[in-house]
């Protein structure tokens, strides 16, 4: 089934937009299978899951953080990872630089933007985006490479639409700005059940976990 699934969205999505399977809570062997069917991004929301299934799958795929990065264990994730689109405080940036650092690499990051605004949300508001850009991107082991955004849970995927669109305006923005070492290239937005809006939208990474893997059971 995740096999058929992932040729199935695959074949779907537009040439430039790029698929990540969002594999939290799935086992190793469920994410070998999407890779398998062609799945070139694994997105994991855990450090610790993320050990796991590597361990298991290695590098047939690229890696990326989607969930909330903990300080503390940022030192784990950047042997892991590929990317990072969870960045949203100088603090996370500041500690994801060192890491690198460490071990003689620099990280592809996406700014997670609260484009809903929620106060109890991840993410960067709107208004602070350019601020904490500016400030984070003197880094020289973290590469800015787009912006990334969850938007409020909606039952209808066409009430997500603002918080995309709103998400696209800032990445237009910035771009326009030429910030010297950031480059506007990744807007990732949207999941199983809103990913079309947001291609529409402008998103070049869809986050789809349900309709590859199928309900999660635990």
């Amino acid at each position: 089934m995740i096999y058929q699934n992932v040729k199935r969205v695959l074949h779907e999505l537009p040439g430039d937009v790029e698929l990540e399977g969002a594999a939290k809570t799935r086992s190793p062997e469920e994410i070998l299978e999407a890779v398998e069917a062609g799945l070139n991004i694994i997105g994991e929301n855990y450090v610790g899951e993320a050990e796991e299934c590597f361990a298991v799958i290695g590098k047939k795929a690229k890696w990326h953080m989607i969930g909330h990065l903990q300080s503390r264990k940022v030192k784990k994730a950047v042997k892991i990872f590929d990317m990072i689109e969870t960045v949203d405080s100088v603090k996370l940036a500041s500690a994801i630089d060192r890491a690198c650092s460490e071990i003689g690499k620099v990280m592809p990051v996406l700014i997670e933007i609260n484009s809903a605004e929620e106060e109890q949300k991840a993410g960067v508001m709107p208004s602070d985006t350019v601020s904490l850009i500016k400030e984070i991107s003197v880094l020289k082991n973290i590469n800015i490479l787009g912006l990334m955004t969850m938007g409020r849970y909606e039952d209808d995927p066409e009430n997500m639409r603002p918080y995309f669109r709103k998400t696209k305006k800032i990445f237009d923005d910035i771009r326009a700005m030429n910030i010297p070492g950031v480059t506007m290239k990744y807007l990732s937005m949207g999941m199983s059940d809103s990913y079309k809006v947001a291609i529409e939208e402008g998103a070049n990474i869809v986050r789809i976990g349900t309709m590859l893997f199928g309900e999660r059971t635990i």
